[in-house]
This record gives structure tokens, sequence and C-alpha cells, in this order.
């Protein structure tokens, strides 16, 4: 089936039918083919810097100096181990909520950490393993610090509520779980829409018995979704044009999936 993306069918069109180049022209030159003559070297000189005298070497030429700015700092990926910025909760946020996450609060310190969290969700009736746990706090600060301040945590509470909607929306039959099918259509309201064979490992993830019942219970759907979700949208900052193909370093691949490897 064609189509498969980070969207509802019909919402954009298929992959590859909007490349990152024009046809015919390839992302950049390529290089100069073995043994074609190069460009002589040439030490960078500081701006203002007069060349050294004829039969003198330059000083970058000596002792491994590096001339200025010559070698610009790495950019960042976004390192997912950032300190997370205070935070207050949402105009209109519900009593209860702020109640809460007070009570979660216990040092006063205006965050909570992940056992805090997971404590917090029991008290509204969402038990969630401290892996669902690591994955909320991940997706919601991107960073992996493992705490949350007011904000994210209006926020958590928030998108659990929609998807518990969405999943006893789809899970017809009450069951409690939701198979392929369902998952399928569920992750499509979501704005996802996988393949099949994509789809068949995820149930097979996510699903408790290992894939013998080929469903999944509300708090791994839940996990499901976030991973989905997450890896999506880190996808999704590399394929500007919607193509549904990215370039990635190795590092910047890493630090991608690592986090939700890792949480």
């Amino acid at each position: 089936m064609a189509g498969y993306g980070y969207g509802a069918p019909g919402s954009q069109p298929p992959y590859g039918s909007n490349p990152y180049a024009p046809p015919g022209q390839p992302y950049a030159a390529g290089p100069p083919p073995y043994g074609a003559p190069s460009a002589p070297y040439a030490p960078p000189y500081a701006p203002g810097e007069k060349p050294p005298k004829e039969g003198k070497p330059h000083k970058y030429d000596q002792g491994g100096m590096a001339p200025p700015s010559a070698y610009p700092a790495p950019s960042s990926y976004g390192s997912p181990f950032a300190a997370l910025l205070p935070s207050t909760f949402p105009p209109g946020t519900d009593p209860s909520l702020i109640a809460c996450f007070q009570m979660a609060d216990l040092d006063g310190s205006g965050f909570i950490d992940d056992k805090e969290l997971q404590r917090a969700l029991s008290s509204y009736n969402q038990s969630f393993s401290i892996r669902t746990v690591h994955l909320l706090m991940y997706l919601f600060t991107n960073s992996n610090v493992r705490r949350i301040g007011p904000k994210e945590f209006s926020s958590v509470f928030d998108s659990l509520q929609n998807w518990r909607g969405i999943f006893e929306r789809f899970d017809r039959d009450r069951s409690g779980k939701i198979d392929a099918s369902e998952l399928r259509e569920a992750l499509l309201s979501l704005g996802f829409s996988v393949s099949p064979v994509i789809l068949d490992l995820l149930v097979t993830k996510f699903d408790k018995s290992g894939g013998k019942n080929k469903a999944i219970e509300y708090d791994n759907f839940i996990e499901c979704c976030l991973t989905v979700k997450g890896l999506t949208e880190k996808f999704k900052e590399r394929d500007t044009a919607y193509s549904g193909s990215a370039m990635f370093s190795y590092e910047a691949f890493m630090l991608t999936v690592l986090p939700f490897l890792i949480a």
C-alpha cells in the first residue's frame, strides 16, 4: 500500500513524490576523480594577517597550532541530557491536578522525579511501568534528566486523557486490549500511518504475551504511542520536505534512537 508515513492517508502525498533534490540534480558535486590535480595547500590566515615571507614557514605550520576559527565548534544535536528549566502551571489548570503535583513534590523543589510521577499517575488510576514513565518524561521535556515541572506535568495528564479516550474508542469489545487492526486505526487517528510490517513489529513488541495474543493492553498502548510519536517527530525534524527520507550523521542517529532504548 502506498503512502505510509507520519500522517493519515490523504493528508500528504506518498513518500518519494517530493524528493529533496529536483530530478537529475545530485545532492552535491561528487569528488574529483582519482589522480586529478588538487589545489595546493595554503594555510589559512587570521583577518588582517599578512602571509609570511617567501621561504619562511607559517606559524600555523609549526607545532600543530590551529589558526583562529579554522575549526568551528561542532554543531549541537540538541543533547537529551540538557538541564530542565523551571516552569509553571498553564492558566486554568484543574486545581485537583495542581494539588496532585504538590503532593508528589515532597521536597517542594518545583520538580518531581520518575518515581514521584509514577505514584501521581497511580493516584489517577493510571498505573505504568517505570520505563513508560521515563518515556513520558523524555517526550515532554526532550531531556533525560528524569524530572518534570508543573507545565510538563499538566501536558502529560492532558495527553494521557486523550490517549485513553482513543484506546477506549477502538477497544470496541471492551476487552481491555486492542488488536493489530484496532491499533492501526488508533495510530491513524493520532496521525501516524504505519505499514503492515511495522504494525506487526509493534504488536509483537508491546503485547505482554510476547506476540501470542496479538493484542495490546492500555499501559503498553501508551508506551507504543510514545515510541511511535517520539521517533516520528525526531525523523520529521530531518525530513523537512516530507518525502519519507532523511539523512542522519552517525551521532545524530544515535542521539535520536538511544533515548528510546535506554528509557
